[in-house]
């Protein structure tokens, strides 16, 4: 296990990752995008759940830009190599967006697969040709875990709702035109009601997370106007509200349950009297 764990930390409490100076990276800015990445099973991110390890920066070679090293490891060594590589491309791929950083280089440690991962993310090979004998690639995967982390989602924002005060016929027939993002003020959003005659304040935080994955799963692209569905993708009948958001939680709970048994998992990994792990890459 690394001894540059700490260095992964972020800014203390009320400093801003975006405030940093122009053309400096700066593992805070690094950090903050790395807390984009989620781990996709448990839609939580990997900042979050403690898996980064490390965070390097230095010159790149020739030059122009930093060159950026990021080190994650996940909770066992035998996490779904599907799920890790997902991890590590989105890492690569939201680090590599900073203006400032012209070369990235992700290394995941102790994993049974971290050497045809590490080596086909920093190439940019396709997962196929990095796992021959894998059976398709990870975008169907991908596109199942995001269409169960928006019903998770789902069932949080509608609870913000029900919270600040909406009935379940209310919610069911809310498009994305009654949610008025670009109003957002102190942390709440305007929620337009009884045919735009009412603007109710919601939470915001549950509402722009459902709308990223409800957009990420085309729910906003299709035929319907409604903003929120069934589990299946329908829109909602009023009368089955309640059946449809008992069912919305339950992926929430299946999501939990999967991260109590991680963070568990993880704990163990980095307990300092743990026995080592044999290096899967030699």
């Amino acid at each position: 296990m690394s001894s540059d764990r700490s260095r992964a930390e972020g800014p203390a409490d009320g400093d801003d990752a975006s405030a940093e100076a122009p053309g400096e990276t700066t593992p805070a800015a690094v950090r903050e995008r790395l807390d984009r990445v989620t781990d996709p099973e448990l839609d939580t991110s990997i900042v979050e759940l403690d898996y980064v390890e490390e965070i390097r920066i230095t010159a790149a070679a020739d030059g122009d830009g930093d060159a950026v090293f990021v080190a994650f490891t996940l909770p066992t060594a035998w996490c779904s190599p599907a799920f890790a590589w997902m991890m590590a491309g989105d890492a690569r791929d939201e680090v590599a967006s900073l203006p400032t950083v012209a070369d990235v280089d992700v290394e995941l440690r102790e994993h049974m697969h971290e050497r045809e991962i590490n080596r086909g993310i920093n190439e940019g090979l396709p997962f196929g040709e990095a796992f021959p004998d894998a059976d398709g690639d990870v975008a169907p995967v991908r596109a199942e875990l995001d269409r169960k982390a928006r019903i998770a989602r789902q069932h949080d924002a509608t609870g913000a709702l029900l919270d600040a005060g909406l009935t379940g016929d209310q919610i069911a027939a809310l498009t994305p035109e009654d949610v008025r993002f670009d109003e957002t003020t102190d942390g709440t959003v305007p929620v337009w009601v009884r045919d735009g005659a009412v603007a109710v304040a919601v939470a915001v935080d549950p509402l722009v997370r459902y709308r990223e994955k409800a957009a990420a799963t085309g729910l906003l692209d299709d035929d319907h106007d409604e903003l929120f569905r069934t589990p299946e993708g329908d829109p909602i009948d009023p009368d089955d509200f309640e059946v449809v958001r008992q069912r919305t939680r339950l992926a929430g709970v299946n999501m939990g349950g999967q991260g109590t048994v991680c963070d568990a998992l993880n704990d163990a990994r980095h307990a300092e009297d743990r026995p080592p792990l044999s290096t899967f890459s030699d």
